[in-house]
């Protein structure tokens, strides 16, 4: 099954390298831009498609990465939906994850940002709304909700009760602080149940591991 032709996706793609964050197809992910770079980046994207790739670097560390890096061959393009500008002229942005990538070579920098040419062709399915029915819904709340109390994390549950399976399963891949490998294996998966299945194995890990510390809260 395909997800459609890819003539509306670039053909080259600004990317922002940042450790610990992916967007997955059809999440949102909110960005507080500041660096000159990614403004410049930013800027540029809304004036032609309003398309970034989110991709990881490498090495893990909670700055951006340098331009000599090592990225993560699999990043996903999102596209700028939501935009406003501070006083001191940062950007806050919502980018809406459209499709998975992976890279086929990277470019020269262009403003300070790096940019590559993507391939879509292995994730086109990313493009059709998703549609899931869990048999382990329960198992997936009731581990996400251990793994939440364990790390002292709020969440509105009336609102993840009600949520669709793709949209829980997503926004728990994408909001949960899981280390940036942990994140890529998440974003990799080859469908949602495969990513639900792996969410519910790294829960239960953390849960295990933490058991076995006797640090249980």
């Amino acid at each position: 099954m395909s997800g459609g032709p890819v003539d509306d996706l670039p053909g080259i793609l600004p990317i922002f390298p940042l450790s610990g964050a992916v967007l997955l197809p059809h999440g949102r992910m909110p960005l507080n831009v500041f660096e000159p770079r990614y403004l410049n980046m930013v800027h540029a994207a809304l004036g032609a498609d309003r398309m970034i790739g989110m991709i990881q670097p490498r090495t893990s560390g909670r700055e951006t990465a340098a331009d000599n890096v090592a990225l993560y061959a699999i990043g996903c393009v999102g596209r700028i939906s939501d935009f406003s500008q501070t006083k001191n002229g940062q950007c806050i942005i919502v980018l809406s994850g459209l499709c998975r990538f992976e890279i086929i070579e990277e470019l020269d920098i262009c403003d300070g940002y790096r940019r590559v040419r993507p391939d879509y062709r292995r994730f086109l399915d990313d493009r059709v709304e998703p549609t899931v029915f869990l048999p382990d819904r329960e198992r997936l709340l009731i581990a996400l909700k251990g793994f939440l109390a364990a790390h002292d994390l709020a969440t509105d549950w009336n609102t993840a009760d009600r949520a669709s399976d793709p949209m829980l399963i997503n926004s728990a891949a994408m909001a949960c602080p899981f280390k940036p490998q942990e994140k890529q294996a998440l974003l990799e998966a080859d469908d949602l149940n495969q990513r639900a299945e792996r969410l519910i194995a790294l829960f239960e890990m953390d849960s295990h591991r933490i058991e076995g510390h006797g640090v249980l809260h």
